[in-house]
């Protein structure tokens, strides 16, 4: 999907909650959805796919260390932003995004919407998996982890790979604990 070099400029938060999986187990951790106003996508379905990557079994919160449940409003650990490319080089700064990457820095979660629309050249056709990564990896920013490498040819990559960038031998991984 065609998206523009800019958009509105400003966030309009996705309204209505998502609750976290069920059970007693791990930390409830609060977080918010926005989308830039004037973009391509639909709002409420970001912040379904958000949701569900979160709360994925081989995601962060795994074996129910952490449940995430949406909300539109109050405090929140962090905010999951998707962002025109001139929206993330602004958000993003000091780092340099050139209107491609993304970052998860300040609370935020700064997804570039023209990633999320046509995903990366490692991911190949496979954007449904590409997009599990970009969550998956800036909301493993806020959650305190740093980058990582490959740990060698072939070998699935660790999220925390710039996998946007290049796969450095290894396999595309969308998540933090492949197996689950």
């Amino acid at each position: 999907m065609r998206v523009a070099r800019s958009a509105g400029g400003r966030y309009a938060v996705v309204p209505g909650t998502a609750v976290a999986p069920a059970g007693r187990r791990g930390a409830v951790v609060r977080y918010m959805v926005e989308v830039e106003r004037g973009l391509p996508f639909r709002a409420a379905e970001f912040a379904a796919e958000v949701h569900r990557v979160l709360n994925d079994r081989r995601g962060w919160g795994r074996g129910r260390t952490m449940r995430f449940v949406r909300v539109s409003r109050g405090p929140v650990r962090f905010r999951v932003s998707l962002s025109s490319p001139a929206l993330v080089d602004r958000m993003c700064a000091p780092l340099v995004t050139g209107g491609e990457l993304s970052c998860g820095q300040g609370g935020r979660a700064v997804l570039n919407a023209r990633r999320w629309g046509i995903g990366a050249v490692t991911y190949g056709r496979d954007l449904a998996t590409y997009r599990e990564y970009l969550v998956s990896h800036e909301v493993g920013h806020l959650l305190g982890h740093q980058h990582e490498q490959c740990p060698g040819p072939g070998r699935p990559a660790p999220v925390m790979v710039q996998q946007s960038k290049s796969l450095y031998g290894c396999r595309p991984n969308p998540w933090p604990f492949p197996k689950g």
